[in-house]
């Protein structure tokens, strides 16, 4: 019998309709945000990681609320999408997953600060052309999307002429919107803060088996495999074919993004 899993989009998934349907549908958590940020983060959206995470983070589960609060056999999300899966999957309260979100975008913002300004590369290509084009710029391999598609993680110099040259090498290259050099090592001091508002938290026995961004595998330690992929690369296409090894036929994006979806796609199309 076929299996179902439901897919938690991340940051730089935000779309037209989450700040209002978050109003409607997740009041108490952006004002609990608000009542850490001093205000709604989704006025600020655009100014950081510290607003950027939260408002997402209300989002999706505002999709996922209006959705009917769905449950599947599995569920995963895509970085910070790990946290509104693992919410959905019962493992904490929305509130609980809104400290979390909280303490992640501080550390993540301040660790930005810090190491000056940075960003990502969506790269479509061959892969192998692709990490060349990483090495030679020294970037990280922030994640591992789709077969020919890689993100890269670096200093906003190095990304702009690694884009360069991937158009000159017939290299698709796309800024995100996403104003951090995420899942590297620039994110290197965010990690022990993180660690202490995890440690701080009791996870629930999930509804839902929830595959890691860490290990392409169910979490088998929540709170170190969070902290550490603050520093890791997001390995989404090993786990779209981990949730297909085990019988998964029915993938359900949460939200209008549709980033995930198309992931799955090309993933599976390739296998």
């Amino acid at each position: 019998m076929s299996k179902s899993a439901l897919l938690f989009p991340g940051q730089g998934s935000q779309d037209r309709a989450m700040r209002e349907l978050a109003r409607e549908r997740c009041p108490e958590l952006i004002a609990q945000a608000a009542g850490a940020l001093g205000v709604d983060p989704f006025e600020r959206i655009d100014e950081g990681t510290a607003y950027l995470q939260p408002a997402v983070y209300c989002g999706t589960l505002a999709h996922w609320r209006a959705a009917g609060e769905p449950l599947a056999d599995f569920a995963a999300g895509h970085s910070l999408g790990e946290l509104a899966a693992l919410t959905a999957a019962g493992c904490m309260t929305p509130a609980e997953g809104m400290r979390l979100v909280l303490a992640r975008a501080s550390a993540m913002q301040s660790a930005a600060e810090a190491t000056g300004a940075g960003g990502l590369l969506a790269v479509t290509g061959p892969r192998q052309r692709a990490c060349e084009l990483a090495e030679r710029h020294a970037l990280a391999l922030a994640a591992d999307n789709a077969p020919g598609q890689i993100v890269l993680s670096g200093p906003l110099a190095r990304l702009q002429a690694a884009r360069r040259e991937a158009r000159r090498r017939d290299l698709r290259a796309v800024r995100l919107r996403v104003p951090a050099a995420l899942h590297s090592s620039a994110m290197r001091s965010a990690v022990e803060g993180f660690r202490q508002a995890l440690a701080e938290t009791r996870f629930a026995p999930p509804r839902m088996v929830v595959i890691a961004n860490l290990t392409a595998a169910p979490f088998a330690d929540v709170a170190a495999e969070l902290a550490l992929a603050l520093v890791s690369r997001v390995r989404w296409r090993e786990t779209v074919l981990a949730l297909d090894a085990r019988g998964v036929r029915r993938f359900r994006e949460i939200g209008e993004s549709g980033v995930l979806s198309n992931l799955v796609r090309r993933t599976l199309a390739a296998a």
